[in-house]
């Protein structure tokens, strides 16, 4: 499966987003002289530089690793925001990572790098976790690698049926973490958990 890139886009204009917040304060009833507020619109400018233009860093920073058997490398419990393309809301997912080394292995912070790149845009839940699995199988040179994500998305919580308790699981595995049913299983254990 081909990773689907995000669409290029320029760098934000913090001017014009600070001009626009400022707009849409008086749009929204509001005073944007008023204390409380005056500062709103250069700090949400500032804001979505620093979410949307972030650097990353190096992504595939790799190690050789010499195997004769079937281990992985998990990591799970990795927290990440990403912001809703249709409603510009944000949510919150909790995702696992796993792959199983060939010739080398990836440095830990990349693969947590790899999922706050993609998170870093106007997304979709399913979008990230199909992206980071294929550019992590890409940068450690294995087939083999699944990605779970279980997300709370605000769209849903605050707005609409207003559902705060639901919470969207999605996966993608790769290689032999799908047609493999023991590897399947001993990934999807420790990194969802039994039962759940």
């Amino acid at each position: 499966m081909a990773s689907i890139p995000a669409p290029a886009r320029r760098p934000v204009n913090t001017e014009r987003v600070e001009l626009l917040t400022r707009d849409l304060l008086i749009a929204l009833g509001e005073d944007p002289d008023r204390e409380g507020l005056a500062e709103t619109p250069r700090r949400v400018a500032a804001w979505w530089s620093e979410f949307l233009d972030r650097d990353h860093g190096k992504l595939g920073t790799t190690f050789t690793h010499d195997t004769t058997h079937d281990d992985f490398v998990l990591l799970r419990g990795i927290e990440v925001w990403s912001l809703c393309e249709h409603h510009l809301l944000p949510f919150r997912l909790n995702v696992s990572i796993a792959y199983v080394p060939q010739a080398q292995v990836l440095g830990l912070s990349k693969l947590v790098r790899q999922l706050h790149l993609h998170a870093a845009a106007l997304q979709l839940q399913e979008r990230i976790t199909d992206a980071v699995a294929n550019d992590i199988a890409k940068a450690a040179g294995t087939d083999d690698v699944a990605v779970f994500a279980e997300g709370e998305h605000l769209c849903m919580s605050m707005r609409g049926v207003q559902a705060g308790s639901v919470r969207t699981i999605t996966s993608c595995r790769l290689g032999r973490t799908a047609s493999d049913p023991e590897l399947a299983r001993r990934i999807e254990r420790l990194a969802i958990g039994p039962g759940q």
